[in-house]
């Protein structure tokens, strides 16, 4: 007999959301900021870290490198005056495809390492041979032994790297592998993405000599050492956006703050064009209405500066609640980011999906079933849906939702949802190796 717990998130949907709401500090560049940390023997204090699964197995991950990390309060406190092993284990990297980019910052600590392959959300396989090639391009010996990348170094990395398309990951793996060093290191058709910046800003403050940050070419020079830092990364476009998207459709209004106008701006266009009404009230807070008649778009999702892929899921779940044809489609990934599609029928949405364009035909009557959440975004789209919907919907698969939204039940408790979370304890019965 055997005892599993499964967590399940109930949402009784047809209530405005109403209020305001602070954003979060964007997971996805807190998990490159505390890689970052290890380039540093001094503290590095993050602030206002989110306490997401992720989050938390990063932390694990440095822990296992020999860093020291503490939580106080909602800031972290890294230390790595002494790095014990350039291993990383399976058992964590296999958890999150985030935790491939300590490869670059193993190599600048210790000039060489052991990487497995990463894991993380199952849409698709997302090859890291793009950073393999360019950890190569610019002097990395690399060998591939059981499944692991071993990689080493003779001499200081310096020359050229020219990815064939923008990677997030690449260029933040070839910018920390880089930053400590007597060489010079130059990326081509570097990604955009503001998580890209927010790296540089963070190392350059440190002491790094970095150039570019935020258009295709960034120069790295090599230093000897970077000094510590207390830092606070940029706010979470991801999170801000869904949340947009959710108010959007409870034809709900709610003032966000700790936002980034800028990096919001294809999302808000795209807002707008729908009817919703968007309006700045300074410099990092806007206020979302959608009490106004809305009208359908199509959307598309592509590297920044356009609308992320990471929301093209939560605008489909959006856009099924207005009247007429709207499209969504992801230019990023082909074909694997659409696990929301299935439970938003469930639901009532009418929705075709041909190759990486989901048509949808809004408007239609959703009343709340039960849905599971395949991956981050998806379980995003889901919420979306279920608080716009008819009578409760159950969603399970909060392990993965758990993994981009931070109390994501009391936010929006704060806001008047009807959501509470509750936790099951299965019995199973039968003999080992059945």
């Amino acid at each position: 007999m055997m005892d599993t717990r499964q967590n399940t998130l109930h949402i009784s949907g047809g209530t405005r959301l109403t209020g305001s709401l602070k954003v979060n500090t964007a997971k996805n560049s807190v998990l490159v900021l505390m890689l970052g940390s290890l380039l540093s023997r001094e503290k590095v204090i993050l602030q206002d870290v989110p306490r997401l699964s992720d989050i938390l197995v990063m932390v694990e991950l440095l822990r296992h490198f020999g860093a020291i990390v503490e939580w106080q309060g909602s800031d972290l406190h890294i230390r790595a005056d002494s790095i014990t092993t350039c291993e990383a284990p399976y058992h964590l990297v296999s958890k999150m495809r985030a935790s491939f980019v300590a490869l670059g910052a193993l190599m600048g600590r210790c000039n060489s390492a052991r990487m497995p392959m990463p894991g993380g959300c199952a849409f698709g396989p997302r090859p890291v041979d793009r950073h393999i090639k360019a950890f190569k391009a610019i002097g990395a010996t690399i060998l591939e032994e059981e499944g692991d990348f071993v990689v080493s170094l003779e001499e200081p990395l310096a020359g050229r790297v020219v990815f064939e398309a923008p990677t997030v990951g690449g260029t933040q793996n070839i910018i920390l592998a880089s930053v400590l060093g007597q060489g010079e290191v130059v990326i081509e058709n570097a990604a955009l993405e503001p998580e890209i910046i927010d790296l540089a800003t963070m190392l350059t403050q440190m002491g790094a000599d970095i150039s570019g940050a935020g258009t295709s070419v960034i120069t790295i020079k090599g230093v000897e050492r970077l000094r510590g830092i207390t830092y606070r990364a940029i706010p979470d476009r991801i999170e801000a956006g869904t949340l947009m998207l959710a108010v959007a459709a409870t034809r709900g209004s709610v003032v966000f703050e700790e936002v980034n106008l800028k990096q919001l701006q294809a999302v808000i266009a795209k807002l707008n064009e729908a009817g919703v009404q968007v309006l700045p009230l300074g410099e990092n807070r806007l206020r979302v209405d959608a009490s106004g008649s809305l009208k359908p778009v199509a959307v598309d999702a592509t590297e920044y500066p356009g609308i992320p892929t990471d929301l093209q899921a939560p605008f489909g779940a959006f856009l099924a609640t207005i009247p007429g044809t709207s499209t969504v489609a992801d230019h990023v990934y082909f074909g694997h980011r659409f696990a929301h599609v299935e439970p938003l029928k469930d639901l009532g949405a009418e929705l075709e999906l041909d190759g990486n364009k989901l048509t949808i035909d809004g408007g239609q009557r959703h009343i709340g079933t039960a849905m599971h959440a395949a991956d981050i975004r998806a379980g995003g789209a889901l919420i979306v849906a279920a608080l716009a919907a008819e009578g409760k919907s159950v969603i399970t698969g909060l392990e993965y939702i758990e993994r981009g939204y931070a109390q994501i039940t009391e936010r929006l408790r704060s806001l008047g949802a009807v959501i509470h979370r509750e936790s099951v304890v299965e019995v199973v019965t039968g003999t080992y190796g059945d």
